[in-house]
């Protein structure tokens, strides 16, 4: 069984909001790190058990900026934490499942690929590589 590592939100301005859901909540962020690989700047802020992931566009072409525009601000994925990423896309893809692009490396500097939501009943689901 995968394990639910984080849940990802998508927002315009990333300090404004971590400081929000630190004076609400208590959660803390780590400092703002920019991946190229997937044009975003990211925070992390841990919670008993699950992350928070933050994420804005680094730049106007960025799917999260994309994604602003269209759908505003709010949950954007989750993020399940699999054994063996390429055992696990071997057998989603003999189920029918769309996976968006190849594997990469994200935030954590671990192997990750998306799930089209067509075949997740609507979600946005990224699988981490343990």
């Amino acid at each position: 069984m995968p394990k639910l590592d984080h849940v990802s939100i998508a927002v315009r301005e990333i300090n404004k909001f971590a400081e929000l859901f630190e004076k609400l909540f208590g959660v803390k962020f780590s400092p703002v790190k920019n991946l190229d690989s997937q044009r975003v700047y990211l925070r992390l802020g841990e919670t008993e058990g699950t992350k928070i992931e933050l994420i804005s566009p680094s730049a106007a072409d960025s799917p999260i900026s994309k994604f602003l525009e269209k759908r505003g601000e709010g949950l954007h994925h989750i993020c399940l934490e699999v054994e063996n990423l390429d055992t696990a896309l071997q057998d989603l893809k003999k189920k029918g499942v769309e996976i968006i692009g190849p594997p990469t490396l994200g935030g954590s500097e671990k192997k990750i690929v998306f799930l089209h939501p067509k075949s997740t009943g609507g979600v946005l689901v990224e699988l981490k590589e343990k």
